[in-house]
Order: C-alpha cells, then sequence, then structure tokens
C-alpha cells in the first residue's frame, strides 16, 4: 500500500472512531479527579517534593506519596517506592512477603506472564531461589471462553489450604482476553462465599486508570504494578508499588527492607517529583494509549489481520494484540514501531533470547526511560501464531505516526 492511500485510509478511520475516543475521554476525566482531589485532599505541598538519600529515615515525601496513592486507589496503605526495579520486582517480593513453606498459591487466571512464571519456579530448570525451591506449593484453574470458572474455582477453595489467590489483569503473552474490574468483582463475590481469609492479589500490570474503578475499590486484598507502565506517565524512571489493606503491605515493605523496620526506610533518591508528575499525568496518557489501540485495531482489521480487542470492545488495559501470522512479519511490525520511535529510531530489533523468557523475544522501543511500556512499544516472542503486543503512546498523535511507520515497513 502507498503512502498515500494509508494516509487516506487512517483519516477515513478516525471518522469512524468518534464515539470510541469520547468515552476514552470521559473515563480520563474521571480519573483525572480522582487524582487531583487525592493531591488536595493528602495536602500536597512544595517540601514533599525534596529527596532523601542514605537511609531516608521516615521521609516525608515519600510517605506524602504512599498516602496519595493509597487514597487514589481507595485502599488503606501503599507501597511505592524507586527501589522496585519492576513490575516483576514487585510481584514477587509480594508473593515472597505473603506466602511461607508448605503454603499454596492459586492462580484463578491460568498460567501468569512469562516472568513470573520464573519467580513461581515453573518450566525447566528453576531457579533455586523460586517460590518453589522454598517449599510453596502453586495451582492453577484455567479461564474458560475468557471468563473464571467459578465452579472450579469454589470448589477447589472448599478444600480449606489455598492462602492466595493471584488474579492476572492482563493478557500477558497469550491469547485470552484481559480481564475488565466488573469480571474480577464477580469473581472476588463468588470467592468470598466460601472463604473470607484467603488473600486475593491482583496483579494490576497495564490496567490502571483504563476503566472508572480499580481492583481494590471491589474487594482485592493487594494489588501490584509498575512505574514503567500506566502510572509513571512516562515520567517516572523507575519504580513500583503495592496497594492494599495495612497489614499486607506492611509484609511486603518488610519483605522489601527487613523485618521490624518495614516503610521506615528507603530513600526517594531524587524520584518524590517524578513519582508524583508521573501520577498527575497518568490519566491522560493512558487515554492516550488506549486511543492509540483502537486506532491500530481498526486500521490493522480493516488490513485483513486478525486483532484483539476489536475497535468497539470494552477496553481492560493498554495492550492491542495483532496476529501477524508469519516470525517475518511479527520482526518487520516490530522494526517499524522503532521506526516510529523518538529515540534510536535508527536501531533494527532482533530476536534475541532474554532472562526469564523460554522463547526469543522481539522487543521495539525507542523510548526515554529504558523499559518504559507506557511510550509506544511493541514486543512478542518467536512462537506460533507470531502476536505482536503493542502497548502505549505519551500521545495520541506520537501512537498514530508509530503505528503507521509499522505498517508501512510491514507491508
Amino acid at each position: 500500500m502507498k503512502k498515500e492511500q494509508l494516509l487516506e485510509l487512517a483519516n477515513s478511520i478516525e471518522k469512524k472512531l468518534e464515539m470510541q475516543f469520547k468515552q476514552v475521554q470521559k473515563i480520563c476525566e474521571m480519573n483525572s479527579n480522582k487524582v487531583i482531589k487525592a493531591f488536595q485532599e493528602c495536602n500536597l505541598q512544595e517540601m514533599h517534593l525534596q529527596s532523601s538519600t542514605g537511609y531516608g529515615i521516615d521521609e516525608s515525601g515519600r510517605n506524602k506519596i504512599e498516602e496519595i496513592y493509597a487514597t487514589v486507589f481507595k485502599a488503606e496503605d501503599a507501597l511505592v517506592r524507586a527501589q522496585l526495579i519492576s513490575g516483576t520486582h514487585a510481584l514477587a517480593i509480594c508473593l515472597s512477603a505473603l506466602l511461607h513453606p508448605n503454603d499454596t498459591m492459586l492462580s484463578i487466571t491460568g498460567a501468569p506472564y512469562d516472568t513470573l512464571q520464573t519467580v513461581i519456579g515453573l518450566g525447566k530448570n528453576p531457579s533455586q531461589n523460586s517460590l518453589k525451591s522454598y517449599g510453596i506449593k502453586y495451582e492453577q484453574i484455567e479461564l474458560v471462553d475468557n471468563q473464571f470458572n467459578i465452579k472450579g474455582i469454589q470448589e477447589r477453595i472448599k478444600k480449606s489450604d489455598i492462602k492466595l489467590i493471584e488474579i492476572q489483569r492482563s493478557r500477558g503473552y497469550s491469547t485470552r482476553k484481559s480481564l475488565t474490574v466488573s469480571q474480577i468483582q464477580e469473581v472476588i463475590k463468588k470467592i468470598r462465599e466460601i472463604d473470607n481469609q484467603v488473600i486475593i492479589m491482583v496483579d494490576n500490570c497495564y490496567g490502571e486508570f483504563v476503566e472508572e474503578k480499580e481492583p481494590i475499590e471491589v474487594g482485592a486484598d493487594i494489588c501490584v504494578g509498575s512505574l514503567m507502565k500506566n502510572l509513571g506517565a512516562g515520567i517516572a524512571t523507575s519504580g513500583a508499588y503495592m496497594v492494599g489493606k495495612k497489614e499486607l503491605i506492611e509484609l511486603c515493605a518488610e519483605r522489601l527492607t527487613a523485618p521490624g523496620i518495614g516503610k521506615e526506610i528507603g530513600p526517594s533518591l531524587g524520584q518524590n517529583t517524578n513519582f508524583l508528575k508521573g501520577l498527575f499525568f497518568a490519566p491522560q496518557v493512558v487515554a492516550s494509549s488506549v486511543k492509540t489501540a483502537i486506532f491500530a485495531s481498526k486500521m490493522l482489521e480493516e488490513l485483513g489481520y486478525e486483532v484483539e480487542p476489536k475497535y468497539d470492545e470494552i477496553r481492560a488495559d493498554i495492550v492491542q494484540t495483532i496476529h501477524l501470522g508469519t516470525k517475518e512479519k511479527l520482526v518487520k511490525f516490530c522494526q517499524g514501531i522503532q521506526k516510529g520511535s523518538p529515540i534510536d529510531s535508527q536501531v533494527i530489533p532482533e530476536p534475541a533470547d532474554m532472562g526469564g523468557y523460554e522463547d526469543q523475544v522481539i522487543m521495539a522501543a525507542g523510548t526515554f526511560t529504558e523499559g518504559s511500556t507506557i511510550e509506544l512499544s511493541c514486543d512478542g516472542p518467536i512462537r506460533e501464531p507470531y502476536i505482536a503486543y503493542l502497548q502505549g503512546g505519551l500521545t495520541y498523535e506520537y501512537g498514530k505516526y508509530g503505528i503507521l511507520k509499522a505498517i508501512e515497513e510491514m507491508e
């Protein structure tokens, strides 16, 4: 397809997306109100932008950020730290804090994301530091037609030996649909009919601010996510968060620092302003990412590719999948995304081995912060059916530009 034809198609498609974009903007406004009110209710002041080094004992700025996060998520407490390197790191800390030898963890969304599988100790050659190596047991229940297997879940937890239930909101490198907050609310209700004590943990990565509510508001005990994704808004240059019940957050803090010390220490290392600015801009940046995904979905569908979700489906996260069918097209599409990036646009990504993944992976992201997937990025494991996992877009305009570059490269 010639460039002029591609632009003509893009312009016609944008006109068809007015209703979807209007709904995205409505959610953006609701979440923006939620954030600004939290800043005001928590009495954020200029002094809280100041940072600490060393021990960071009881630092006021860091404490204020965690108070704001707890308020935004309607949680009892929060842990928001630069020392949490990624979403996987935060999840590993959380699971290690809440599970002890002989405890059982149950995933009710099937197999978790590849890197979390290595944390648990699944697959070949498990790490000697995996949960499994410490005697923690793992089970999973698959989704059925992209819905929770309510009957199977209730039957399993009737045995009263499950310590923690894990729900992965986003699809990861799978072909299932991502889960909406309303679906999570329904399964939590059904779980609580049987067991009021089991800990319900939600991996919230890629889902924050895509909908009007967050999982804590519908009964989850603890939620975990990365600031390299939605809530960092491309401004935070490190970090992750946990929000939830106070006693659970304290256990996680003790695992991150040391028993008996918990949240009292941890220098902010110059990140306070970045964390606060990131959260402040997050609703708008997430909206831009969702609009980029909707545009990509409609464009690629028009060009004959299988996409999920469809452009007019309810969104549960910022991830858009495109079934490209061959290794060559997957590689070319990712290379096109790289060409549309502001940084390292001349770099040509190639599939490679990566820690935590069994298959080679290709990753494209010319980002200001390394690994920031709220900035336009695309990746995928080199395995059938050769799916591109697209996410991010700090602005819709830059996102649209990147998508068109990727299609040019592939077509």
